[in-house]
């Protein structure tokens, strides 16, 4: 009976996920999140974040079952039932020169996922996780009606706003052959809404709308569905009686379409005398609906690491996206090929400490160094981060066939640059995890 009991929590969790993921309320604050789909997610667990986002050949962290998605090949090392729910939390500030700096905070659940074990080499895993983000709101002012000139009669505001996102289910199975060579794959099903739109408005040199004067807006939605896969491969060397290894991993997310039905509306609207916007005066396109395709770019995840049981661990990762291969209704994004460096570790004192708990606690570390998609006014758009994490065990079911564990991770890191008119954004990205390890569908004897 408590198993199913297990099962229904889980599934109402999950369910409860899935409704929030599907929501388009912006979770991020990020001017740089209004090109292509948003800021993407990278598909990794908190523990991952915390040793700098590496995933490629990471299967057992320190024999600890962990869901690594990155990676579908390492699923074949699940030999509990699984389970990995979490939080995200982050704080952007925003500088740019000759503005004012701000800052922005922003609170989602981040992920629920879930493995079980289907044979002594094999093991199912699905889920539900972010794919991208989106959500910024800014403004760019022109004097002497947006010609530039320094001539101060009215100006123009160019106002931006952006928000929705895109989430990931997935299902995905992992095969080991052997002790050393493992595959897998996972099918994903991406979706959810992108909302953005332009206005350009007229407005006196006070700041205040200009009345009577004829402004316009851009209005475009995105309501995107569709299948995407990932393949991966790891292969591992063991000495030491297996308590040491090095991990040689691949994984590849595959080129290909997903459906976009996009509305886009442009129309006209004034001010009246009090500043208050009235309706729109007519409409210019009005566009509902249409069906075109976003063509979603191949993605290669590169890995090493090296692990000592239950003492540490230390990896390195490389990927390289082909963004510049983006296309939305037949058109290129204009986006470069991204390019990510990671490296990251992790170290448990003494993990049989019975009675110190800071030695059973797993201490992590990890850099980022990520040449993005992004190059604006001929300036590339880099991001630099460390990232700190730590493992918190918990106590273990008195059978021993219970495991608990809650991860925590920091990036802190900067993206963008004052050059050239750009935003730097200086971030905190907060992760919280809670991890579950059991042996569920066990046949009890008694005697």
């Amino acid at each position: 009976m408590i198993k199913y009991t297990k099962v229904f929590i889980l599934l109402l969790l999950a369910v409860s996920a899935f409704r929030a993921s599907a929501q388009t309320n912006a979770t991020t604050s990020s001017p740089y999140s209004r090109y292509g789909l948003g800021d993407i997610d990278q598909a990794v667990m908190p523990q991952q974040r915390g040793m700098g986002n590496i995933g490629a050949a990471i299967n057992k962290i320190n024999n600890y079952n962990t869901i690594n998605v990155l990676n579908p090949a390492s699923y074949s090392e699940i030999n509990y039932t699984t389970f990995d729910i979490g939080v995200y939390g982050n704080s952007i500030g925003l500088s740019q020169t000759g503005q004012t700096s701000t800052r922005n905070g922003n609170f989602r659940l981040s992920h629920v996922n879930f493995a079980v074990p289907v044979s002594r080499r094999s093991a199912l895993s699905f889920g539900l996780m972010p794919y991208s983000e989106m959500g910024y709101n800014f403004k760019q002012t022109r004097p002497n009606f947006g010609t530039g000139l320094p001539i101060d009669t009215s100006r123009v505001n160019y106002l931006y706003t952006g928000d929705g996102g895109l989430s990931r289910a997935y299902l995905g199975y992992g095969f080991g052959f052997g002790p050393h060579f493992r595959i897998g794959a996972n099918a994903s099903y991406i979706f959810g809404n992108l909302i953005q739109n332009s206005s350009t408005e007229v407005i006196q040199p006070d700041g205040t709308p200009l009345y009577g004067t004829l402004n316009s807006r851009i209005e475009q939605s995105r309501s995107v569905g569709g299948l995407s896969y990932d393949l991966g491969v790891q292969y591992s060397i063991d000495w030491a009686n297996s308590t040491k290894h090095v991990t040689f991993g691949y994984s590849t997310s595959l080129a290909g379409n997903v459906s976009n039905h996009e509305s886009n509306v442009v129309y006209h609207y004034i001010y009246d005398a009090s500043g208050n916007q009235k309706t729109p005066i007519d409409s210019v396109t009005n566009r509902q609906d249409a069906k075109t395709l976003i063509r979603l770019p191949n993605i290669n995840h590169f890995g090493v690491s090296y692990q000592y049981d239950n003492h540490f661990l230390v990896g390195a990762d490389f990927t390289m996206g082909n963004w510049s291969n983006l296309s939305i209704n037949g058109v290129n994004q204009g986006f470069q090929n991204s390019k990510t460096y990671s490296i990251g570790g992790q170290y448990t004192p003494n993990n049989n400490a019975l009675r110190n708990y800071f030695q059973r606690i797993d201490y992590r570390l990890g850099f980022i160094y990520d040449q993005t998609y992004l190059s604006l006014n001929n300036t590339n758009v880099n991001r630099t981060a460390v990232t700190l994490g730590l493992g918190l065990p918990l106590a273990p079911s008195q059978t021993l066939s219970t495991f608990y564990k809650i991860n925590v991770s920091a990036e802190i890191g900067k993206r963008g640059t004052l050059d050239n008119g750009l935003v730097k954004e200086n971030y905190v990205n907060i992760h919280l995890g809670f991890t579950l390890n059991d042996k569920w569908f066990q046949k009890y004897q008694f005697h």
